[in-house]
This record gives C-alpha cells, structure tokens and sequence, in this order.
C-alpha cells in the first residue's frame, strides 16, 4: 500500500522522512539522577549517607510529601545507591552512585528486573500484594539488593495491608521496600510502625526559582527574574508542578519569558478586578459589587473562587500591614494597592473581613446557587463596611457614657457617726477593702487566683478589722498564710497581723453564695408562672445553684 508521500506526489521517488524525536518535557528532562540533585531534602540525604555508610540499612523506607517534590525519584535513587557497583564493577552501596555501571543505567531507565516498581493506585487488592510476597522469595537476579517500590501506597486496602505486613517486618535477606504517599494520615498505623519515615519537605520558592533560571540556562531560553518567582510561587513548592509551568510559559512566550506573559497565562491578570471588588466592599457599595459579581460569573468564574480570591487579598493586606515585604510575584500596582489598604486598615477590621468572607465560603460550597450565597455574603460585608471596630466601639461607648447621677449621702445615724470618727482618726485605713468580700476581690483582680480560691472556698472569716485579720482554716498548704499576708502588705503598705485559727467562724463566701442561690430557687418556685410551668413538666428538675469561681 503506497504511504501519503507516494499519493502526494505521484511519480517521485523521496527518501523516507526521518521520525522527528521525541519531546520530553522539563519534568522528565531534568529529573534528579542523584543525591545532589535532589532540592530542599538535606536532612533525609544526610540521614540515608550516615545509614549507608555504616551498614544500618532499614528493611523499609516510606518517603511522604506533597505531589511533586521527588518521592519517586528519591526512591529509584535509593534503589541505585544501594545496587551501585561503580565504573569497575567493584564498588559498594554509596550514596553518590556513579550513574554509569549496569545497575545504575538499567534502575534509571526502568528495566532492572529486580527494581520492581507497583502503582498501588491501579493494583490495590490483595492478589497485587501476594505477588509481591511470592516475588521475595527469590533472590535477586544480578542486583546487589531485590528492590520493591510501591507508589502511592495509600491506596492498598485493607486486606492488601494486612497481607503485607509480616513481609514487611521481616523481608528475607537482601530485600528492601520503599513506599511513597501524598497521604500518609491513610497508611496504618501497623505499617508505619515498621519502616523509616522521611517526610519530603516543599521546596522554598527562592530555590525553585534558582533551579529553573540554571534549566533555562541549558535550555537556550530567556526569562525575567520576576517571571521565574512567579512561576516558583505558583508552584507551591512542587518541583514537578514548577517544571510543568514552566513548560507551558517557554510555549507561551517562546524564547523570552516575561512577568506579563505568566500573568495573563495563569489568569493572574484578573486580580485588578478582584482588587476593584474589594474596593467597593469597603466602599459599600453594593450596586457595585452586585455588577462586579455578575460579571465575574458571565465570564465563567466560579463564585466559590471569587471568594477564595477575597480571602487571598484580605491576607495579603493583612501580611503587608503586620510584615511589610515586597513580593516579586506582584506587580507594582499591586504592591502600591496592598501599601495603600494596609496603612488605611487596622488589624481588627482585617480580621472581621476575613472571618466573613471564610463564613460565606463555606456558604457558597454549601449553597444549591453558589451565586446566590456568594451574593448574600459580599452583601454583609457591604453593610458590615462602616461599622467600627470592637475597641473603637467600647471607647466610643466610654466617651458618651453619661455622668453618674450624686447619690445623696444618708442620714447621719449611729453607725455612720462612728465610721466618719474612725476614718477621721485613721485616714490610712481608706487603702484597706472595705470588708472580707471586697478583699477576696482583690485578690483575684490582681491575678493571685490561688489564694483567692482558698480564702473564698475553704478559709472562715472570724473578725475583719483591718490590719487584723482573724480567720479560721485546717489543711491549709504552709506557703499560703505567708502568701496572703505578704501580698496585703504590698497592696496596702501596711503590714496586717493575721490571727489563724483551727476551726470557728462563720460561713465561706462560697457557702453564703450557694444558700443565696437556693433561697432564690425557693422564691423562683413560689411564682404563679414558675409553679404552672413545673406543673406542665413534672420530670423537671431544680436548677444547680452555682457560686462565683476564684
């Protein structure tokens, strides 16, 4: 049958046109070979070397992490640092295998036969496992080390667990297991328990940024430094997820990539409208707003990311107020819209933004109309705009308190004659409280809660005469009599005599505030509505009279 070039061009004889090679992308062009390749994870490398170098090689590893940051490529460098032979063919396990010798070119392009490799995504029964645990009955091949890799183990079931298990405490000699999750809080407990966990840390933007200018480098391709702190913050510390943005922004911008471009590329350009919003809900200006939501949604923006925008943009605000930075990744009217809602916003109204806006969230995720609830939400916050916040509020409130009414002084009787005698004759004693309760008080309002705990709940007051004191306690620990005394000489500047006695006394103030409270049970009861109202619920119980806590 004649090809398409034949059919073209009938009568010619062309030479067949060579097969164009394959493009691999970023990911998979520059995926880690080695140890030293591997970005942000110091303390595993360090951890394994020390391992491999003195022998103590666990049976089972499990590396956890978010997606990206290198559990499978970590595994299979495992695999190669533990099968390494060197360049001579006399080399042992290394932590920097060389990359060259059988066993390490074979593990890198997936064809050792005893580096199995399982996705515990699509193999998840309990037959996937028993043919693991056949397998290791045999020794390897011509590998140092038969190696089991099991990705995302999280997905085993239960029964593929439990079958695992024994194998994987005690693997016959020679075998090792590593597995890898994004999930770790889904692999029991059983399993945790019998391998060495390294979780792989996300990589921090700055890094990810110095890695993708140095592939760029190699790569023949240009780009602004803003690009690449862009493109590294939207990655979110995945290495994979990075190269991946990568990838598009060289397709989308060709041989120089640009801040602009990856802006418009990942939609980042539309924040000027998520800012405009966010202007007129501080303005309250719902007409606005209610435009501004329409068109979001004519132009096919989900309502819950509307919000979820909002929330980045309070944060952001709130970040630039409490710890002012420039972050490359925003553009300059960014920063100076961010500069500007950070000076005019305090904290508190920061913070009742975004407890509304998490509200409505979870409104709009919960709402049969998301657009409906997304609308309800902006709306409190449009109404919400010009209220104070709460300390404005209660010195607003201290401001217009209106003065207190005089209280006309009583009739001089008897016992207010002798009182006025006894502060004309002692005008020092105006520092002393008023009387036993006065003086629990200031016990607790001066933070002393354990001591006013004792004197209110467990200490008799026998006569209060200031400075005397005389009470009445048993049991007491013995540094709190020296406690009280000296905190009242302190806040009285006067030193107090205090007289303990074993028993006497009256009632505590605990005691008095339980039988007042049951007196006024008592009279509760004896009101007509109470007494029809117990009469409809016979089975009611009285309430608990309840005392003042210390």
């Amino acid at each position: 049958m004649a090809d398409e070039s034949d059919m073209a061009f009938p009568g010619l004889d062309l030479p067949a046109a060579a097969p164009a090679p394959a493009y691999r992308v970023l990911a998979r062009k520059y995926r880690p070979a080695g140890f030293d390749a591997l970005l942000g994870q110091d303390a595993m490398v360090q951890t394994l070397g020390n391992a491999i170098a003195r022998g103590r090689l666990a049976q089972a590893w499990l590396l956890t992490g978010v997606r990206g940051v290198g559990k499978t490529s970590t595994a299979r460098i495992i695999a190669k640092a533990l099968n390494c032979i060197g360049p001579d063919g006399q080399g042992g396990p290394t932590i920097s295998p060389c990359g060259q010798c059988d066993p390490c070119t074979a593990i890198a392009a997936g064809r050792h036969m005893d580096v199995v490799e399982m996705d515990a995504a699509s193999n998840t029964g309990v037959d996937d496992v028993r043919e693991i645990i056949e397998g290791v009955r045999y020794a390897a091949v011509s590998a140092r080390y038969k190696i089991h890799i099991i990705d995302e183990v999280h997905m085993l079931s239960k029964a593929a667990f439990n079958a695992l298990l024994k194998t994987l405490e005690e693997p016959p000699p020679g075998v090792k297991f590593i597995m890898a999750t994004t999930e770790v809080n889904k692999v029991p407990a059983t399993i945790l328990s019998r391998c060495q966990r390294f979780d792989l840390r996300r990589v921090p933007a700055d890094m990810l940024a110095g890695h993708f200018a140095r592939i760029l480098d190699a790569e023949a391709v240009a780009a602004e430094p803003d690009a690449l702190a862009i493109i590294a913050r939207a990655a979110e510390g995945s290495v994979r997820d990075g190269l991946s943005i990568l990838d598009q922004a060289i397709a989308h911008g060709g041989d120089t990539i640009t801040a602009a471009a990856v802006r418009d590329m990942l939609g980042l350009a539309d924040r000027s409208a998520v800012r405009e919003l966010f202007g007129q809900l501080l303005a309250g200006d719902v007409p606005g707003v209610l435009a501004a939501v329409g068109r979001h949604y004519d132009l096919g923006q989900d309502p819950v990311q509307l919000l979820r925008e909002l929330l980045d943009l309070v944060h952001a605000v709130t970040r630039q107020r409490m710890a002012p930075r420039r972050d490359p990744a925003l553009s300059a009217e960014e920063q100076a819209a961010l500069a500007t809602w950070a000076a005019a916003l305090g904290f508190p109204r920061l913070s009742l933004l975004w407890q509304m806006l998490l509200k409505g969230l979870e409104e709009v995720q919960a709402a049969p109309v998301p657009l409906q609830a997304a609308e309800m939400a902006l709306l409190r916050l449009c109404h919400a705009a010009d209220l104070p916040d709460p300390g404005s509020l209660v010195r607003q409130l201290q401001q217009d308190r209106p003065p207190e009414a005089a209280v006309p002084p009583p009739a001089p009787g008897p016992a207010a004659t002798t009182a006025a005698r006894a502060a004309t004759a002692a005008p020092a004693a105006a520092t002393f409280p008023p009387d036993y309760a006065a003086l629990v008080a200031l016990f607790r309002d001066r933070g002393e809660g354990r001591l006013a705990h004792y004197l209110h709940d467990e200490i008799r007051l026998i006569a209060y005469a200031p400075p005397t004191l005389s009470l009445a306690a048993s049991g007491l620990p013995a540094d709190v009599k020296a406690a009280i005394a000296a905190c009242l000489a302190d806040w009285t500047g006067r030193k107090w005599q205090l007289d303990w006695q074993a028993q006497g006394g009256g009632a505590t103030l605990r005691e008095q505030e339980l039988a007042q409270g049951k007196a006024l049970i008592e009279q509760m009861k004896s009101d007509p509505l109470v007494a029809a109202l117990r009469a409809a619920f016979p089975d009611a119980e009285d309430p608990v009279p309840l005392s003042r806590s210390a």
